[in-house]
């Protein structure tokens, strides 16, 4: 019988939060630094601790999306509010006093 694909928060709830994954790696260095393990287990070792830092990674960037995201809102609610236009807030040049590219009839 196939596997049901799980939805992202389904995926979510079974990853293991950020503090959890650090907490995670933290635990595995110290383990890798002061006991005298055989390789099989350094390597193990290893691919838990790979796996948690993409993960920590993961939650870092999902972050700082969010982040950028709240602050282009920000600032364009501040602009909006202030009564320039959102081009203005963005950086972009205003091209309403540039008559070259104005088309003309008469």
């Amino acid at each position: 019988m196939a596997r049901r694909k799980s939805s992202p928060e389904e995926e979510d709830s079974t990853q293991p939060t950020f503090e959890e994954a650090l907490t995670g790696l933290e635990t595995i260095v110290e383990e890798m630094e002061h006991e005298h393990l055989a390789l099989e287990d350094l390597v193990a070792h290893y691919e838990k601790g790979s796996a948690l830092l993409g993960r920590c990674e993961s939650i870092l960037q999902s972050a700082r999306d969010r982040i950028e995201l709240i602050t282009l809102r920000n600032q364009n609610e501040i602009s909006l509010d202030a009564g320039t236009k959102p081009a203005d807030a963005a950086g972009l040049p205003d091209d309403s006093d540039d008559d070259a590219n104005d088309i003309r009839l008469f």
